[in-house]
């Protein structure tokens, strides 16, 4: 992985395990084991969802630059779409608090969409190949 895809990946996985842990935090106070329990599923998946996304979504970038837009767009909604898919199923489980689960899901995604459009507003990635001096065409 190329060192700016890295810095990408660490500037949004890091604030979003720090919320993740916040979360935590919070739920273990509010709704005990269950609750602690079903933030840091909410982070993992969020952290494994978005961070595999955001693997692909490099790798695009590299080898098929013309599609980069439409496919952050479809992963997008993909990622979605399977955080929704992942809510229904677990909506009646009993294994962690869901309320403490979606919170942290909703919070984290923000959050990790966030700080992804900070790191690439703040990342130096030239949108033009530089010209070689001394080649003639």
């Amino acid at each position: 992985m190329p060192s700016n895809d890295a810095r990408t990946l660490l500037h949004t996985a890091v604030p979003t395990a720090a919320v993740g842990a916040i979360a935590t935090v919070i739920a273990g106070v509010i709704g005990g084991g269950k609750g602690a329990i079903g933030a840091v599923a909410g982070t993992l998946v969020v952290l494994l969802f978005m961070g595999i996304g955001l693997v692909v979504l490099q790798r695009t970038a590299r080898s098929l630059p013309q599609l980069f837009q439409a496919m952050g767009l479809m992963l997008y909604v993909a990622q979605l779409l399977l955080l929704f898919i992942f809510l229904a199923v677990f909506k009646n489980t009993t294994l962690f608090d869901f309320k403490a689960f979606a919170f942290t899901l909703l919070a984290t995604t923000v959050v990790w969409v966030a700080a992804q459009a900070r790191a690439y507003m703040k990342a130096k990635i030239m949108y033009v190949d530089p010209e070689k001096t001394g080649s003639k065409s």
